[in-house]
């Protein structure tokens, strides 16, 4: 329901269920030994059920956050290069975004699969009836500190991605409010919007190949945290 690419609004329900189906049955004979026996009354059955749907929420929120710094970096530099108000639906958000946010979103998820972190994201499904025994309390302290941890970096990786944009943006202000006060006679604001673009599309240009794999980097380190292996 929440992995990025496996749980898009734009893929298919019939498509996002058989794929829920085939992990079902690729993972069952790995994780069978760690599953208890069923419990005898429905109650506590629905409780075990219940915590597995909010360890699986919790597991696919913080892939969520990772993701949603494309769409925050995005923001920023959308802001920064005057192409804010350039809105386009983004499809991994499922609403209106900024043109440059709705790139970074797509080309994420796109490198997610090329680089085969997908599967590292069905690993820490995998590994997590290991780390969170089926059956045992919910450690919803560390899933806060977690969650909490998780949000601060996501926004923290935005700052890191958008650096470059925010760099030229705080030096072309610079340069403009010179130029406003040294001729004030020029007409800035028709001068600056197409500089402004031009200059932020140049730095993206030589900047959003290391942006990227920024963000591939830290999405690996999060999930590598969660593997038993890491």
């Amino acid at each position: 329901m929440l992995l990025p690419g496996f749980g898009e609004v734009f893929v298919s329900a019939r498509v996002r269920l058989v794929l829920a189906l085939a992990v079902t049955v690729v993972i069952t004979p790995i994780v069978t030994p760690y599953i208890p026996a069923v419990p005898d009354t429905p109650i506590e059955t629905l409780t075990m059920l219940g915590r597995e749907i909010v360890i699986g929420l919790f597991l696919g929120g913080l892939t969520r956050m990772m993701v949603a710094a494309l769409h925050i970096a995005g923001t920023i530099m959308g802001f920064q290069s005057s192409l804010a108000n350039a809105q386009q639906f983004d499809p991994v958000n499922a609403s209106q975004g900024s043109l440059i946010g709705t790139f970074l979103n797509i080309l994420g998820v796109f490198l997610i699969f090329v680089t085969d972190l997908h599967h590292m994201m069905l690993m820490a499904v995998a590994d997590s009836y290991q780390v969170f025994q089926p059956g045992a309390p919910l450690p919803i302290g560390d899933f806060a500190n977690t969650a909490i941890r998780t949000l601060a970096d996501s926004f923290l990786l935005a700052m890191q991605i958008a650096s470059p944009l925010i760099v030229m943006g705080m030096l072309f202000y610079l340069g403009l409010g010179l130029l406003a006060r040294l001729m004030p006679q020029v007409q800035v604001f028709f001068i600056a919007i197409p500089i402004q673009i031009f200059l932020a599309f140049m730095v993206m240009a030589v900047s959003l190949s290391a942006g990227m794999m920024w963000f591939l980097g830290s999405f690996q380190g999060k999930f590598q945290g969660l593997l038993l292996g890491g």
